[in-house]
């Protein structure tokens, strides 16, 4: 087979076995991995230690929120956690197949994290501590996305899938705002400060 340019597809099947056999430690990373993996691990490790933040964050929310509208809202944040809990999974499980050693020291956490541990005194304020802490994790995504583009589909299409459901995080907690005081949903902020 050959592609548009003229040149073969694939390798030889006989020299893909040759080099699968000979190369067999080194696991999912073969001959033709682009990228540099040990700057992979060090992204991924940096995605890693946000999403663990945003789970210890979303559920000091889900423990500590009160008041009359805190129900919805507390369903919202335990959601919220159990799915970045799973991102922190599926990155670490990338990490591993990258050859790479998933960090998770928690002296080291939050200074690896793109963003911070922050927990609001009342129920707006943690749900804007939520919202600002996705729009963080959301554009540093976005730039992994970017840097892995060519070099590493694998990481590209973990990160897009965990970006897509961080953008659903963002909007949830738009409308949660929206909802409760709609006086201090980030809309209406932005009109009053233009």
């Amino acid at each position: 087979m050959k592609n548009a340019n003229g040149t073969p597809f694939l390798t030889d099947i006989q020299e893909l076995r040759r080099r699968a056999r000979e190369h067999i430690q080194c696991g999912a990373i073969s001959e033709n991995y682009e990228g540099d993996v040990q700057t992979a691990v060090s992204i991924l490790n940096e995605a890693l230690a946000t999403e663990l933040v945003c789970v210890l964050r979303y559920k000091f929310h889900y423990f500590a929120a009160s008041g009359i509208q805190s129900d919805a809202v507390k369903q919202e944040f335990l959601e919220h956690a159990n799915e970045e809990q799973d991102h922190a999974d599926r990155i670490a499980a990338r990490i591993v197949q990258l050859g790479g050693k998933p960090e998770m020291n928690p002296d080291t956490l939050t200074s690896r994290s793109h963003s911070e541990y922050q927990e609001g005194t009342d129920l707006i304020q943690m749900i804007e501590e939520d919202l600002i802490a996705e729009r963080i994790a959301i554009e540093s995504y976005r730039e992994m996305i970017r840097y892995f583009e060519k070099n590493d589909p694998t990481s590209r299409r973990l990160m897009e899938r965990i970006l897509a459901r961080e953008e659903e995080h963002a909007e949830d907690l738009v409308s949660l705002l929206k909802t409760i005081e709609p006086s201090r949903s980030p809309a209406v902020s932005a009109q009053k400060s233009a």
